[in-house]
């Protein structure tokens, strides 16, 4: 797939994905008490208001990317651990249950994607299902900044929270570190922990096998 097919086809599954993923974190935070968010403009499915110009980039380069996160305030919240938490896996859960129901379309529409002339519109169903579920799994990964990582600080002791916020501070660049060195030496460290779940669940939910 040339660059022009790929931008064509992937346009659409990248910005709603990344969108109701964004948007999702920001309406769960308001339905918990913090209206952070709304405040800034980001409640919103308009894709542009939570785009970041370089995240989108590199999920067409490099099939790992970002959006910009909603801004949260997480001392607006009755129990910080929890509530975090929960505001966390929202996006995530977000992009299951939006690949979920793009697979009962994409079911219905078509019974092989990869016959010799596949339709582009089974094309972008297709891919919107494989990116939500990607997106939802890489973002489960525990490590700071993704939302594996506050996840998993709900399940710590308050003492073990605070010093796992400090780290937190520094994860971004151990995770940028991850990612450039899978790249320099061909490791794919992160896609060997994800891939697995994510072509069971793509396979499941279309009946293609990866």
């Amino acid at each position: 797939m040339d660059f022009l097919n790929q931008f064509v086809i992937l346009l659409f599954p990248v910005l709603f994905a990344l969108t109701i993923h964004e948007f999702s974190h920001g309406l769960i935070a308001y339905q918990l008490g913090d209206d952070t968010a709304y405040r800034a403009g980001r409640l919103t499915l308009n894709p542009i208001k939570h785009l970041d110009p370089i995240g989108t980039l590199m999920l067409f380069i490099v099939h790992i990317g970002w959006a910009k996160p909603v801004p949260i305030n997480p001392y607006n919240f009755t129990d910080i651990k929890k509530d975090t938490a929960i505001v966390s896996f929202a996006g995530p859960a977000a992009n299951f249950i939006a690949a979920a129901v793009f697979s009962l379309i994409f079911r219905l529409i078509s019974p092989n994607i990869y016959s010799n002339n596949p339709n582009i519109f089974v094309m972008i169903i297709f891919y919107t299902i494989f990116i939500n579920i990607a997106l939802g799994f890489f973002n489960l990964i525990p490590l700071p900044p993704l939302d594996g990582s506050k996840i998993l600080g709900a399940f710590l002791s308050d003492e073990a929270y605070y010093k796992f916020q400090q780290f937190e501070k520094k994860g971004i660049f151990i995770f940028l570190g991850i990612i450039i060195v899978s790249r320099m030496l061909n490791l794919n460290i992160i896609g060997n922990i994800i891939l697995p779940p994510i072509r069971f669940f793509v396979t499941l939910f279309t009946g293609v096998r990866m």
